[in-house]
């Protein structure tokens, strides 16, 4: 069994914990169990480096990715106030970013490129419209924050083509930066389009999201 599995039943309670703590409005169980599910993910990444096979430039994007990330979820605990808000979209992004361009050096380009670029861009487009109404002074961010989530997703799509990855890890890594996209897309529209009670439901994805990329590093052969 992969060490990387082993966090994977901790995690799944925390989340679970996580998420009602959220619905709930209980703020105190929120500011424990985020930061340690994270934790939890970034720790199934680093355990990849008791695989006999490794591939340290993803184990280092990735583990900087959830770093970024680990800063933003702090952040967004505190979204109700927009500098808060807006520090953890900041690295988010950039989270995002590191993981374009990880999975971009060990990706390869196909034609395949063209039509996940073009279902991301309908999808982006379209989703821009439905929530610009109300986005205010927000609306450069988060342009820029659909672009470079958009461009992630489609370069997770090129490991498919990559002799560096297997189908299984490249199954991983799409379905991972889907996941994301997905949970991101859900925070949005909560806070730009219509409130739902049941948002955070989001985390469910995220997490998934991420610990698939994470996990993705104990695989390599």
């Amino acid at each position: 069994m992969k060490a990387a599995l082993y966090p994977i039943p901790v995690l799944v309670v925390t989340v679970i914990l996580l998420v009602r703590a959220e619905i709930l409005g209980k703020r105190q169980q929120v500011y424990i169990l985020k930061p340690i599910s994270t934790l939890l993910v970034i720790a199934a990444a680093l355990l990849s480096l008791l695989e006999p096979v490794q591939n340290l430039t993803y184990l280092v994007g990735v583990v900087i990715g959830l770093f970024l990330s680990f800063g933003g979820d702090i952040a967004l605990m505190f979204q109700e106030h927009r500098r808060a808000f807006t520090l953890g979209l900041g690295l988010f992004l950039l989270a995002h970013i590191v993981y374009a361009v990880i999975f971009t050096r060990l990706g390869e380009f196909s034609a395949w490129d063209f039509l996940s670029a073009g279902i991301l861009l309908v999808a982006g487009v379209g989703f821009y419209f439905l929530i610009r109404p109300n986005l205010g002074a927000m609306k450069i961010p988060v342009i820029a924050y659909i672009v470079v989530i958009s461009v992630m997703v489609d370069r997770a799509a090129s490991t498919f083509a990559s002799p560096v990855f297997s189908v299984v890890q490249a199954r991983m890594i799409l379905g991972g930066a889907i996941l994301f996209y997905i949970s991101d897309v859900i925070l949005a529209a909560n806070r730009f389009w219509r409130a739902w009670r049941y948002n955070r439901i989001s985390l469910t994805f995220y997490y998934s999201g991420q610990l698939l990329i994470a996990l993705a590093g104990s695989y390599f052969a």
